[in-house]
């Protein structure tokens, strides 16, 4: 998703400083216009001060010690922003302890995908409000229309991210409970052809039914997925929350436990959830064995 934002930073006119672990990576982008680095220290001389820099890393050790490693090189007025969707109780600890060293730092929630390069990235930011300002012409390019939102002070960007992606859990779910259910019955139905009508006007349409038509449309009986369905651990940090704050959220906690269940089976609910990761987020999903292999 990183190189998809900075591709659509590019075509915003925007100038992009890229650096990757992955040198391929940096590579494709220079090749549309970015200028590359090649390790952080190179990033940091290459930019214009005050800089920002936007991370997309997986969150946890990934982002903590980069976060650091740029903390030793950039200067008082500089910014990170961390795209990382991670745990949000971490921001504003990070937050104040780089403002002591005169660094900037704002939390990013990034929701979009592989069609984000396309269609725009819904971005919730936590952090001060000339920060945000600042990086406001980035923002606008690379949200849609009215798509970007100063969510509230450190950590309301991934604890909105948080929410967000809790919610997501259960509508994912209660698709795959639905068209289960049409599946299972002894009617014969088209499912894809159910998709693609409910897509057109009923009141349970959305971009992830348009993405359930899709996935249907390839594969109508989704056998060449298996029924494992990961968690990149908001939908946990949501019900750990719900816990904390004594808030009742038990479809987004069965929709969780549902994904736990789904890697002990091999369900076409959890088929679908599967390829529903796939198709919105470009997650990696687990191919079913040959039929020649299940028949035995």
């Amino acid at each position: 998703m990183g190189s998809n934002m900075a591709l659509r930073l590019l075509r915003g006119k925007h100038a992009v400083i890229a650096f990757d672990r992955e040198k391929r990576a940096v590579r494709g982008l220079a090749r549309k216009g970015a200028v590359p680095a090649r390790s952080l220290e190179e990033l940091v001389k290459k930019l214009p001060s005050p800089r920002a820099i936007w991370l997309m890393l997986p969150a946890g050790p990934a982002t903590d010690s980069t976060v650091e490693g740029l903390a030793a090189l950039l200067s008082p007025g500089d910014m990170i922003v961390d795209g990382s969707n991670g745990r949000w109780t971490q921001d504003a600890p990070r937050a104040e302890r780089l403002a002591r060293c005169g660094i900037r730092c704002m939390d990013a929630g990034v929701s979009g995908g592989v069609w984000g390069l396309k269609n725009g990235y819904c971005l919730m930011l936590g952090g001060e409000k000339k920060d945000f300002r600042r990086i406001e012409p980035a923002l606008k390019t690379l949200a849609p229309k009215d798509g970007y939102l100063l969510a509230g002070p450190a950590g309301a960007g991934h604890y909105s991210k948080m929410i967000h992606n809790g919610i997501e859990y259960g509508m994912m779910q209660s698709y795959a409970e639905g068209f289960s259910l049409l599946e299972s019955s002894p009617l014969g139905l088209d499912l894809h052809a159910l998709a693609r009508l409910w897509n057109r006007g009923s009141v349970v349409r959305s971009w992830l039914l348009e993405l359930v038509e899709h996935a249907l449309a390839k594969d109508p009986s989704l056998s060449r997925l298996r029924a494992c369905v990961s968690d990149s651990g908001e939908g946990r940090w949501t019900v750990q929350d719900a816990v904390e704050q004594g808030v009742a959220a038990p479809v987004i906690a069965l929709s969780l436990f549902q994904r736990f269940s789904s890697r002990e089976k091999n369900s076409f609910g959890d088929r679908l959830l599967a390829a529903l990761r796939s198709e919105f987020g470009g997650h990696a999903v687990q191919k079913a064995a040959s039929a020649s292999r299940r028949r035995r």
